[in-house]
């Protein structure tokens, strides 16, 4: 479809499809990492030599803001916005579960070092869910 057959209200949907990737992407990143935090801030009264190790699940959860950049450049308008939802939301579930997995996990890693590569073997599942998102708006870009 060219823009000048497309309707004046096409692009609304382009834009709400950006900024649902952007605004949910960052809703699941704030969460991941506020919660990871909290997790990193109660373990670290036990045990603060295991801080930095203990960084990872905050940086995990930063990694979907990055994502949601490829999508603007889809040509159509509705695929746009499709794209925006699936990364977004993608992202959202994304860092929820990696701030729940952190919070718990670095807790859990002061008590149990072993626990440590448990932790991140799970936070890479919960990535992966922010991965699915991206892969299926690389599809709708490809329509």
């Amino acid at each position: 479809m060219s823009t000048e057959s497309a309707p004046e209200y096409a692009s609304f949907f382009a834009v709400m499809g950006a900024s649902a990737a952007m605004v949910f992407s960052a809703l699941g990143a704030a969460y991941g990492t506020a919660k990871s935090g909290t997790g990193i801030a109660a373990m670290s009264v036990m045990r603060p030599e295991l801080i930095m190790k203990s960084i990872i699940p905050v940086v995990m959860a930063a990694l979907h803001r990055v994502e949601t950049i490829i999508t603007l450049s889809l040509p159509q308008s509705f695929l746009q916005l499709g794209a925006g939802l699936s990364v977004g939301l993608s992202g959202l579930a994304a860092g929820f579960a990696i701030g729940i997995v952190g919070d718990a996990g670095v807790r859990g890693t002061a008590q149990q070092p072993r626990l440590f590569v448990g932790m991140i073997l799970i936070l890479i599942f919960a990535e992966v869910l922010g991965l699915y998102g991206l892969i299926v708006a690389l599809i709708l870009s490809t329509k």
